[in-house]
């Protein structure tokens, strides 16, 4: 088996996962070179084969994990995979027909990478208000252009620190070479937070990036590598984005502090209320959906900078 595609769910829609499956049957790569592993995340009811609207790949099994979280089913996941390479797709991803067969190529080509990702392109359900699209990258949206950007450590800013690769791949149709994951998946649990039910926390695919690069590896965009991300109209509503973009700003500063790789200081929690206070006027919250949303952004930023005070990074 050379390439294993999982995908977590919990309490699919199920239009969208219809689309994602068939977006896998598509493959040009053959089927018996790769497997499909349906990750049932606690959902009710449990997900069953013969309840999918086909077309369905003709090599996806389902498994079952309890343990409420994203991150929890990606260790399912990459526990049930059978390849020397695994694709992480989402529930609401569309790969491109050719992204297995690039997939493969680009790993081939580059012998050093442990992670790719491409483009991830919107399909909106309804179309949006313009303001929405300021937001792309709160919704797993992203194109940085024609040109392949590797990066084979952290960046140095201008005054030396550590800052997180900005090529660095999305969770969204993350590609890993095994090899480089496994020291991720050795590590025990973190007790970082990611997507749980109808929490909006993040920092899982941080996490795994900023444990391979310890290790050496490199990761990278790939323009070739492209997919369709489709995005129902309440997750482009000013209250849903305000409260993604706290849960992201928050978590962002805890895995980046526990990895040494964070370019802000820690706060004392008393001064988290009178920081958002000043942060209301200077973002100017009550102009509209964009500037309450850059708020909510900041408020998230402050209340992780409060909550790492006493935090160690984590081993590589």
């Amino acid at each position: 088996m050379e390439l294993s595609v999982f995908i977590p769910t919990h309490n699919p829609h199920r239009g969208r996962l219809a689309r994602t499956l068939a977006g896998l049957r598509a493959q040009t790569l053959p089927a018996d070179r790769w497997e499909t592993i349906l990750v049932d995340n606690a959902s009710t009811p449990a997900l069953a084969a013969g309840a999918l609207t086909e077309p369905i790949p003709s090599n996806l099994r389902i498994v079952r994990e309890e343990t409420l979280g994203l991150t929890a089913a990606r260790r399912r996941g990459f526990g049930e995979a059978r390849g020397a390479f695994i694709v992480m797709v989402d529930d609401d991803n569309v790969l491109a027909p050719d992204y297995l067969e690039r997939v493969l190529a680009l790993f081939a080509a580059h012998p050093r990478l442990g992670a790719a990702g491409g483009r991830s392109t919107p399909e909106f359900e309804a179309a949006p208000e313009p303001w929405v699209r300021e937001f792309d990258g709160l919704l797993a949206c992203r194109d940085l252009g024609e040109r392949e950007i590797v990066a084979t450590q952290l960046c140095d800013d201008t005054r030396g620190r550590n800052e997180y690769p900005p090529c660095a791949p999305i969770g969204a149709g993350m590609a890993l070479r095994r090899a480089a994951v496994e020291p991720w998946l050795a590590r025990p649990s973190s007790t970082l937070t990611d997507r749980r039910g109808a929490e909006l926390t993040s920092g899982g695919d941080n996490d795994i990036i900023l444990t391979l690069l310890a290790q050496g590896w490199h990761v990278g965009y790939f323009p070739s590598l492209a997919l369709t991300h489709l995005i129902p109209t309440g997750r482009v509503q000013r209250d849903y984005l305000a409260r993604l973009n706290r849960g992201i700003a928050k978590s962002w500063i805890q895995v980046l502090t526990q990895h040494a790789a964070c370019p802000w200081g820690a706060i004392a929690p008393w001064t988290v209320p009178l920081r958002k206070a000043k942060a209301w006027v200077h973002y100017r919250a009550w102009a509209g959906p964009v500037q309450f949303i850059r708020w909510q952004g900041a408020c998230g930023h402050f209340e992780g900078q409060a909550s790492v005070r006493a935090k160690s990074p984590v081993s590589p």
